[in-house]
This record gives C-alpha cells, sequence and structure tokens, in this order.
C-alpha cells in the first residue's frame, strides 16, 4: 500500500512539472524515496540503482504517452463544442508528446482555419493579420500532415478547400484534390472541390467534366441539381470567353 501510495506521488509530480515546471530535484527526491535509492557506490549497488532507475523511466514514458492522448481527447471535445480556440491549445500540447502524428496536425488545420473566420482586426489597424496568420497556420499544419501520411485525404481535402475558398489560390488546391480523388475516387465532396479550383482556374472543359461525373455518381437528386446548376454557371462562362 505504501509503494502503491509513492508511486501515485511520482506520477503527480511528473504531471505537474510538465505544466509548473518542478525542478529536476523534487523528481529525484520523490524517487530516491521509493526505490531506496541515493548515492549508489559498489557495483551491486550501481546495477540495482540502474535497474530501479529503468523502470521509473518507463512509468514515466507511459504517464506522458497518456498525458498527450488525454489532450487529443479533449482537444476533440472542444472541437466537437465548436470551441476552436480551446482545441487548438489542445492538439498544440498533444503534439510536444506525438510529433509526428498526422492526426494531430490535420485538427490543427481545422482549428486554425475556423479562428480565421472569427479573426477580427480589434485594433483597428486597417489590416487581416490576425486572419492571415490563421490561414497560414491551417496551411502548414496540412502540409504537415500530407508530408508524414501522403495519402491523408482529409488533410488533402482540407488544403484544397483552403487554397480555393480562403485564400483564393485555387491552381495550388488542384493538383492535391487530383491525388485525393485517385485514393477515394467516388468522394463528391472533393470532386464539387476540384470543379470549382478548375473553375476558378479558367479551366473550364474540365470544371464540366467533373460536374459530368458527379451527375453520374452521386444517387441525391440534390446534389445532382447541383452540379447542374454549377456546370451551367461554368458553361456560360466558358461560352462568353
Amino acid at each position: 500500500m505504501k509503494k502503491a501510495l509513492v508511486f501515485i506521488l511520482i506520477l503527480g509530480i511528473v504531471i505537474s512539472s510538465i505544466s509548473c515546471n518542478v525542478s529536476n530535484k523534487t523528481i529525484l527526491r520523490a524517487q530516491k524515496l521509493e526505490e531506496g535509492v541515493s548515492n549508489p557506490t559498489t557495483i551491486e549497488e550501481l546495477k540495482d540503482a540502474i535497474e530501479k532507475y529503468q523502470r521509473r523511466v518507463s512509468d514515466i514514458q507511459l504517464a506522458q504517452s497518456q498525458i498527450g492522448i488525454w489532450y487529443k481527447i479533449l482537444g476533440t471535445r472542444y472541437l466537437d463544442t465548436k470551441m476552436y480556440g480551446e482545441a487548438l491549445k489542445c492538439f498544440q500540447e498533444a503534439l510536444t508528446y506525438y510529433p509526428d502524428n498526422q492526426n494531430l496536425y490535420y485538427y490543427v488545420g481545422v482549428c486554425a482555419g475556423y479562428m480565421s473566420h472569427q479573426a477580427l482586426d480589434y485594433n483597428a489597424s486597417g489590416t487581416n493579420e490576425v486572419k492571415y496568420n490563421y490561414l497560414k497556420l491551417a496551411e502548414d499544419a496540412y502540409l504537415r500532415a500530407i508530408t508524414i501520411e501522403d495519402r491523408y485525404v482529409r488533410a488533402l481535402y482540407g488544403l484544397g478547400v483552403l487554397y480555393v475558398f480562403e485564400l483564393n489560390e485555387s491552381e495550388k488546391a488542384i493538383p492535391y484534390l487530383e491525388k485525393a480523388l485517385t485514393i477515394e475516387v467516388n468522394n463528391l465532396d472533393a470532386m464539387f472541390v476540384l470543379a470549382r479550383a478548375y473553375y476558378s482556374s479558367f479551366e473550364f472543359d474540365k470544371s464540366v467534366e467533373m460536374y459530368d461525373k458527379i451527375i453520374a455518381t452521386t444517387k441525391s437528386a440534390e446534389t445532382k441539381a447541383t452540379a447542374e446548376e454549377n456546370k451551367k454557371i461554368v458553361l456560360d462562362a466558358a461560352y462568353s470567353n
């Protein structure tokens, strides 16, 4: 029972040290209290100390990995309730534990995109710097996600939406959306955004072709009607040029 209580004490110190910068000396004192290791000198004492501290390292690694998971879970809870600023903070913290997790970068991109919509020029500076910074954060996060997993459709799609509807750089969106559709060939959302990207880039034939593909693929009368309406807009634009 005493050993279990001491372990709980150490776990609490590890967690608090992450947020409160508790000194290493404090942690070492707790380790010595639990393991009875102070200043080993003989070969046997040194071997025993190494074995005990190796176990302690494993305990700390386990605790930290769990903290990273909890930050991710908390971030998704905030995201579900549209608390994008708090969600963004959580995913940022989670990345300190899992810096190569493509899902976390995707969530950062999503949150940053939403935060850009509510970014106002509170200083009345006449610029949209805050909004632009959030959009660039979203771009960097999505790009990082596909660097880790190049077939990550959600991040490819996120980049497409970002370039077409937020940054007005439709030409940049095209290769990412085209790649997404080689992976998920019937992804209607990606098809709509790609058709729009073609249209905005004056590639009217490709845009019409994509809307035709949507019409042939979908079973939804509403989706088909939207695609037909958009196709007419593209054809009108093509004829006027």
